[in-house]
């Protein structure tokens, strides 16, 4: 045995460890298997309708604008009404999520609509997010085709809607949610967490919206 070696297997008995790398793996596989749950605070175990009220509070608290509406039917009316009232130009970019299919744009005749990832030209963008989490007013964005990740940066205004079931208490819960509904396998690349639109306060202390992303954050619950 090499010295390499003697001093491994030492380090290995002191810290109780599997003796052949077959054991070794089993436990790996199983500690991978069974990710172990952390602490959660009180503040994020809450009845449904109230993580719900949650979010919305403490989304608002961190510089969103927020709006609930009935059904996914409602929403276009909702993003038109959005741009309207900030005399933006009728013009949004999406992604492929089928969820944004049923948002009823044909409602809206002077609506355009762009599909794809945003070259930065975008004004205000739409994207569905994966989840919310009650406690900060965070909305988790899912990489991908469905919600291509340049919408939730490159436009100036980034309009996300929410399904108030998908809404958790915690971030843990969120992971716990991407996991079972994606699977190791198929996890995505990025889960981009936006608390509030983009903001910077490194000059002088001054907040500046928009420094690294969208200056506004517009988030509609689909209740």
């Amino acid at each position: 045995m090499s010295a390499r070696d003697n001093m491994l297997s030492k380090i290995r008995a002191t810290m109780g460890s599997p003796a052949s790398d077959a054991d070794r793996r089993r436990t790996v596989t199983a500690r991978l298997a069974t990710a172990p749950k952390g602490i959660i605070p009180d503040r994020a175990q809450l009845p449904e309708a109230e993580k719900v009220d949650l979010f919305c509070t403490m989304a608002e608290q961190f510089g969103a604008t927020l709006a609930r509406v009935n059904d996914y039917g409602d929403v276009a009316s909702e993003v038109s009404g959005y741009l309207r009232a900030r005399n933006l130009p009728a013009a949004i970019r999406r992604g492929a999520d089928a969820r944004l299919d049923k948002a009823g744009w044909e409602t809206e005749k002077n609506l355009e609509i762009r599909h794809g990832a945003s070259d930065g030209a975008d004004l205000a963008g739409v994207s569905h997010a994966t989840a919310g989490i009650a406690e900060t007013g965070t909305v988790a964005m899912m990489s991908g085709q469905d919600n291509p990740t340049t919408i939730n940066f490159l436009p100036e205004h980034h309009i996300v809607v929410l399904k108030a079931a998908d809404i958790k208490g915690d971030m843990e819960s969120v992971w716990a949610m991407v996991r079972e509904n994606k699977g190791k396998s198929e996890m995505p690349r990025a889960l981009n967490l936006i608390t509030g639109p983009s903001r910077s306060g490194d000059i002088e202390q001054t907040i500046l919206l928009g420094a690294h992303g969208p200056r506004a954050l517009h988030v509609i619950v689909v209740e």
